[in-house]
């Protein structure tokens, strides 16, 4: 059919499912944007920022687990994006970042157009999967079933696309393309195996699951892993939410482990009794936190991760969902099912182990049990790079798969608000609850009136110490005093309601346990403001004696803590 580029671009994403796109039109992308208004597939919610277009379609990709798509203006609104695709690539996350470009045949020209960036693509290069540059109507159909191809194949990181604006507007001949369909990787039955075998004849094999097992849609599996051979679980900050976390088998979450402050994670003195680690869908980013003289079968989508970790290391090159899926007779049939359950060592050991034991700190935990009080536990909740955040990657609890999203190893500041109304858009008729700091917030604070403007009410809980608070701390600690932290704010109540959205101020942070309640109910975007001092670093509490993990072993006796 004849088609004009943006014409033919629109309709290859209704073709992939994409129902809605986050942008800003601008001079380049008029031909996308036209063929946008006359798609009734597809909504486009426009932002105040392209920082925050590529956070919510980050936030949509997240909650749905479908990519996300950002449209932007070559050029600086390339760079704007670029925070949010970082965000993106750390947690794995397929977002489609599509980018106007100046026209055809000035490119590499350097005369100095509109937006104009010499060599743009490399703009994006560090922290996309996949990039390619459609120049005419017939190249964009084949450009986007590539991108989605990507996101869905091996690790979903973010793509990229780029268009001159004569190519959108220009009509041709065009053959759209439907979906590739997309098989799952699998491991050689030799490796399941090998692995199986390893597994049966363990003593103390331990599960450490990533952020792979969500993005295989593999929770399942790993629950139906976990309870047919008792093996306990620790995730990763990553994986918080693959199982339960109030599961009987299920320790908790680990962030970082091997990390410059290991000392105070007592879930590692648990990770080196293992003598058989299964990873699913994790990095170890800083090699097996067993030891090398344990075991690591080591099931991920990407072979990089596969190997890299240490000598003994048999590798399982494939897709969660299906090599468990594959695994799991496998250890039934060489005994596994057999195995005791060590359900009452690990909750002796749950009570006992934490990253940073914040219970006998003030303010940090009561307001964080405050927080949990107040919140549905089925919310989305989206934390920002704040004190409560840090807390949050271990303290707190996720028992439904995808609810828990954070930034990752990026630690990007100021994502969590535009990623929450990214969240709600693609789970409108669940709660949605971003926790940020005062310096945060502010980075997209705008996007209040996107939330107006389109009905995302979700609501937004701000500690505010009108400063960067974290920076500030540290900085008296570690380095003799705090300079340039300081922050001048709005009042945040009047703030939101000068857009249109309602705004709560907590006498005391505690009041969050019936303010969060409250919030949730109200037929608008709603900001809570919580003023809140000066929060210490809290010590870690010292533990005697953390327990192993006992149980019998069918074929070896006792395993003693």
């Amino acid at each position: 059919m004849k088609l004009s580029g943006g014409e033919a671009l629109v309709k290859s994403l209704v073709r992939e499912g994409v129902e809605v796109v986050f942008g800003i039109p601008g001079i380049q992308t008029y031909g996308i944007v036209a063929a946008l208004r006359d798609e009734p597939g597809i909504r486009m919610v426009t932002t105040r920022h392209e920082q925050a277009a590529t956070y919510m379609a980050y936030g949509y990709a997240r909650a749905s687990g479908k990519p996300g798509v950002a449209l932007v203006v070559p050029g600086v609104g390339i760079y704007n994006a670029a925070a949010g695709l970082a965000t993106a690539h750390a947690r794995s996350c397929p977002v489609l970042l599509i980018a106007g470009q100046i026209p055809r045949g000035q490119i590499g020209m350097n005369l100095g157009g509109v937006h104009e960036i010499e060599d743009q693509m490399d703009i994006v290069r560090p922290i996309t999967k996949w990039r390619q540059q459609a120049l005419t109507p017939t190249e964009i159909p084949g450009a986007v079933s590539e991108a989605f191809r990507q996101m869905r194949t091996g690790r979903p990181r973010p793509t990229y696309i780029e268009c001159p604006p004569d190519a959108l507007v220009e009509r041709d001949e065009v053959e759209l393309m439907d979906p590739i369909p997309i098989s799952r990787a699998m491991p050689s039955r030799e490796q399941l195996q090998q692995a199986a075998s390893a597994i049966s004849e363990s003593r103390l094999p331990l599960i450490v699951a990533g952020g792979g097992v969500a993005l295989s849609g593999a929770e399942q599996a790993l629950l139906d892993l976990v309870e047919a051979t008792n093996i306990p679980v620790i995730t990763s900050g990553g994986g918080k939410g693959a199982i339960p976390d109030n599961h009987p088998l299920c320790y908790g979450s680990c962030v970082s482990p091997g990390g410059e402050r290991h000392e105070m994670n007592q879930l590692l003195d648990v990770m080196k009794t293992a003598d058989v680690v299964i990873g699913i869908g994790t990095r170890f980013s800083l090699g097996n936190p067993a030891g090398k003289s344990s075991t690591l079968v080591n099931i991920n989508i990407d072979d990089f991760d596969l190997t890299r970790i240490q000598d003994n290391t048999i590798p399982l090159h494939g897709d969660a969902q299906a090599t468990i899926d594959s695994l799991l007779p496998l250890l039934v049939e060489a005994g596994c099912r057999d195995r005791p359950s060590p359900a009452q060592a690990v909750s002796a050991a749950r009570r006992l182990i934490a990253y940073y034991d914040i219970r006998d700190n003030e303010p940090q935990y009561p307001i964080l049990e405050a927080i949990r009080t107040g919140t549905p536990e089925d919310a989305y909740t989206v934390w920002d790079v704040t004190q409560f955040g840090f807390y949050a990657r271990t303290h707190w609890p996720v028992n439904h798969p995808n609810t828990y999203i954070d930034s990752g190893y990026s630690f990007n500041l100021g994502f969590a608000f535009p990623s929450a109304l990214g969240a709600k858009l693609a789970k409108p008729d669940c709660p949605v609850v971003c926790f940020a700091g005062d310096g945060s917030f502010m980075f997209n604070s705008p996007e209040l009136s996107t939330a107006v403007q389109y009905g995302i009410n979700i609501t937004t809980v701000i500690f505010r110490d009108d400063s960067y608070g974290n920076v500030a701390r540290d900085l008296d600690d570690f380095f003799d005093g705090a300079y340039g932290t300081d922050l001048a704010n709005p009042d945040l109540v009047k703030f939101a309601e000068s857009f249109g959205a309602i705004g709560m101020r907590a006498d005391d942070p505690m009041d969050l346990e019936t303010l969060i309640p409250a919030a949730l109910e109200q037929p608008a975007p709603v900001v809570i403001d919580v003023p809140i001092g000066h929060i210490p670093l809290p010590r870690p509490k010292q533990i005697e004696h953390v327990p192993k993990l006992p149980w019998t072993h069918p074929q070896k006796g006792l395993i003693s803590s």
